[in-house]
């Protein structure tokens, strides 16, 4: 027989059952408050209340997730609040010193908000990359593109990335918000290919110019006799001291004396000739080529140049470049891939392009030394690993 509970041992007991019945309310109330918080924190309107955000939110509305054709757009939690429950909450939580933020009046100008530009958006680029671009892909999915409807350039693209396990954020980093001022970064990159250039191998025979570089004629002359342009190949013939005497090789159209070139019918610059440097020039053998009917004749010549501005990995030239190229080509219309134009047609590209950048003359010299060497028409077309 079951022992019958006394009064005091039944209140005791529906005690519990209500203390528990307490604990789930009081659970569920927590629950869906701090959901109701979360979500009404992630409301653009909220998002862009603060002072600090009218420049963000500027930049926002000038773009394609603000208005478009389709009529849908994007909020800011679309594109910066994961949908994973963990992520979703540890996004919130951080979420926290941006409310410090606020309150210290980190972004209150425009000029603290350009200031801290670049690190927000490493931050961004560096988590979307971490994640394969999540929140991108919660509205975008490469399964679901019908890609013959794309504009030329994406349906070029679009495969090229999903062959080589690409995400959204290496192509498209200015879709939402201008890109901010890459040069600091640019001279940081130019900075350390100097850095690797100096520590080159002094035995390395094959080495390659990483800047414009003046060059003379004999060891102790200090006249420019012309220039080498960046990523130009040399061979060492000897070494006095911090110079090198190299022979650099190339093409040169008939009756174009001042200029030769990297390759046959295309206009790779590589030297820059000063009088002095034609008189010295040693000619080969010449040929025509078959759709132009120009000349062409084969050309070498022997500089003395500066060691330290000579490096042995072309490979880091263009990793230098190829950061370039992604840091201030993306924000318009994605990364272009090397060989949708040929040498040739690379350089007419690049001069519509460069006043939208912030690089100066010689990184576009650089940038436009990446893209030609790397055309649909050169043979080593590929592009540069990152």
């Amino acid at each position: 027989m079951s022992k019958k509970l006394t009064g005091s041992e039944k209140k005791r007991r529906w005690g519990w059952v209500w203390l528990v019945l307490l604990g789930i309310i009081l659970g569920a109330a927590l629950l869906a408050g701090t959901a109701t918080v979360f979500h009404k924190t992630s409301d653009t309107a909220f998002c862009v209340s603060c002072h600090s955000m009218q420049q963000p939110l500027a930049e926002y509305q000038g773009s394609v997730h603000f208005q478009n054709a389709k009529g849908i757009r994007a909020e800011c939690a679309d594109c910066h609040v994961p949908h994973e429950p963990l992520d979703y909450l540890w996004t919130k939580v951080r979420a926290v010193k941006d409310i410090y933020g606020e309150m210290v009046g980190t972004l209150d100008t425009p000029e603290k908000y350009e200031a801290h530009k670049l690190a927000m958006a490493q931050s961004v680029w560096k988590t979307l990359k971490e994640n394969d671009s999540a929140t991108c892909r919660s509205c975008h999915s490469f399964d679901a593109m019908d890609m013959t409807a794309q504009r030329p350039e994406a349906r070029l693209q679009h495969p090229v990335a999903i062959k080589q396990g690409e995400t959204c954020i290496d192509c498209h980093k200015g879709v939402a918000h201008i890109l901010p001022d890459m040069s600091g970064e640019t001279q940081a990159g130019a900075a350390e290919l100097a850095k690797a250039a100096a520590e080159t191998a002094p035995d390395a025979t094959t080495l390659y110019t990483i800047a414009t570089e003046p060059f003379f004629l004999s060891a102790d002359d200090s006249h420019n006799a012309g220039n080498l342009m960046p990523s130009t190949e040399v061979q060492v013939v000897k070494q006095e001291g911090d110079r090198v005497l190299a022979s650099v090789a190339g093409w040169q159209q008939d009756g174009v004396s001042e200029v030769f070139y990297a390759a046959q019918g295309k206009r790779i610059l590589s030297v820059l000739l000063g009088e002095d440097a034609r008189k010295q020039l040693k000619t080969g053998d010449s040929l025509t080529d078959a759709e132009t009917g120009l000349v062409w004749h084969r050309v070498a010549l022997q500089v003395w140049l500066p060691r330290k501005q000579l490096i042995d990995d072309q490979q880091k030239i263009w990793r230098y470049a190829a950061d370039m190229m992604s840091a201030n080509c993306t924000g318009c219309h994605g990364l272009t891939a090397l060989d949708r134009f040929n040498a040739n047609q690379w350089i007419g590209v690049i001069k519509g392009m460069a006043p939208r950048t912030s690089l100066t003359q010689e990184q576009l010299r650089v940038l436009t030394q990446y893209v030609q060497k790397h055309a649909s028409d050169m043979p080593s077309a590929a592009p540069a690993k990152l």
